[in-house]
């Protein structure tokens, strides 16, 4: 395996500066649902875009100005809630978004072609505030950084409380329509309100949750069989391949006609069995899949267009590793079905009232955490000069990306960090089933993506 070479320092010409919105906004305390306010979310989502031709900082300063306009909580500042314990708000007091400005010498070209999985040194791509605590973190960061060969990266950091992946694709969008259609009026209009999550008064937990688990404090048990807190101490990679979509026809060639599935259906069992067998996880275990699902329009009555706090909840398949691993893909796929299915609005109601209670954290001791970026635009992304040559995160993590790939938008990147020592086992079985028909294709995806874009 190659060895990920390491990108070179980054120029700050200027010390980064705050962006407020252009023109005065509200100032008020904004209400965060639980849905928000879980403490599984409380870190940034980070997107790392490369360009092949730079746009001009005071454009993007400009925009980002007016954008804020109509996005003013993100130029707001975290706080926690003098009403109730252990809850955070956003004080929408317009202090403004960061924005740093870099070169680094390097061209657009090396960049795919060097640095083909995210690596320690991409965290130099984005501008770190120093801050005392999360909550002295501003929610949004920008960084541009300017290459040798006139392209540009940008990454951009928002805070995963005030925003889901549906959210933060609908800001971005929204800034760079005012750099591209400036005389026309937002795509969408911005809902700030949060009160329709809210929970019921007095809360109804009507369903069982297995998502979550109640922690009392000091409890160690919970830690002695902890997959993610195991994984946490390993030495870990990222393993990245793309699914052409011959290989999503061939996986879920293997389930009809018997059952129909989706695509994410059928790669997401597919990726839980890999991830299990690759771990070699004790055969009578109890292991879960847990995976993000809009919810907008499963809600009573459906939350308005233009909401762009979470709106997602984690659906939850869960069976022994051993049933898993011997099992046909139909096993793990009909286990994904159940779960979608289940979230119903009175499933989604329930689970916002049981996260009243503050013990209540999402159950990650035993479970693969599934997020799909891909299918929300991101990739489409334009400033002026094009779409991104690349599209995806900063950083690589145990929780798994189904990532959009650019240029192929029914393709699927499925991205994850898994310990050094079972990676090659890992993409093995991801690899193993797609029979000889996709096979050639498949293992071409894993040399070049070792880094595909």
């Amino acid at each position: 395996m190659l060895k990920l070479l390491e990108l070179p320092d980054c120029f700050y010409p200027n010390q980064p500066t705050l962006i407020f919105p252009s023109s005065p906004t509200p100032k008020h305390s904004l209400y965060l649902s639980n849905l928000d306010d879980q403490k599984f979310l409380r870190f940034s989502i980070k997107y790392l875009y490369l360009f092949k031709n730079s746009i001009s900082p005071d454009i993007l300063k400009y925009s980002l100005s007016k954008v804020l306009v109509h996005y003013y909580p993100l130029a707001g500042r975290f706080r926690a809630s003098t009403e109730v314990d252990q809850k955070l708000e956003i004080d929408c007091n317009g202090e403004g978004a960061v924005f740093a400005e870099a070169f680094m010498d390097i061209t657009a070209e090396e960049f795919l072609e060097l640095s083909m999985k995210p690596n320690k040194s991409w965290r130099k791509l984005l501008y770190r505030v120093e801050a005392q605590s999360f909550l002295d973190i501003p929610p949004l960061v920008v960084q541009v950084t300017n290459l040798r060969c006139g392209g540009m990266i940008m990454c951009t950091s928002i805070n995963h409380c005030l925003c889901d992946g549906i959210g933060t694709s609908q800001f971005l969008h929204a800034w760079t329509h005012i750099i591209t259609k400036p005389n026309l009026d937002p795509l969408i209009i911005a809902l700030h309100d949060r009160h329709m999550l809210k929970p019921r008064n007095p809360p109804e937990k009507t369903f069982t949750h297995p998502e979550y688990v109640r922690i009392a404090p000091r409890e160690n048990s919970y830690l002695d069989m902890d997959i993610n807190h195991f994984l946490q101490s390993q030495p870990l990679v990222p393993s990245s391949l793309t699914f052409t979509p011959s290989h999503i026809l061939y996986l879920k060639r293997q389930c009809i006609p018997s059952l129909k599935c989706t695509a994410f259906e059928v790669l997401a069992s597919h990726t839980w069995r890999s991830w299990v067998r690759a771990l070699d996880l004790s055969p009578s275990l109890n292991v879960k899949l847990l995976f993000s699902v809009n919810v907008r329009k499963k809600l009573i009555p459906e939350v308005p267009e233009g909401y762009y706090g979470n709106g997602f909840v984690l659906g939850c398949a869960q069976t022994c590793a051993k049933d898993l691993v011997i099992s046909n893909m139909n096993y793990g796929v009909r286990l994904v079905q159940q779960a979608k299915s289940s979230l119903t609005d009175d499933y989604v109601r329930s689970m916002i009232d049981l996260l009243e209670d503050k013990s209540v954290k999402t159950d990650l001791s035993m479970s693969l955490v599934i997020s799909q970026w891909s299918r929300l635009g991101l990739e489409d992304l334009d400033f002026g000069e094009g779409k991104p040559l690349h599209m995806g995160p900063l950083t690589s993590d145990i929780y798994c990306l189904f990532l959009p790939v650019v240029g192929n938008f029914d393709a699927v990147r499925v991205q994850v960090s898994v310990p050094e020592s079972v990676q090659d086992k890992f993409e093995y079985y991801m690899n193993e089933c797609l029979g000889k028909e996709a096979n050639g294709d498949a293992k071409g995806s894993l040399v070049e993506e070792n880094g595909f874009c």
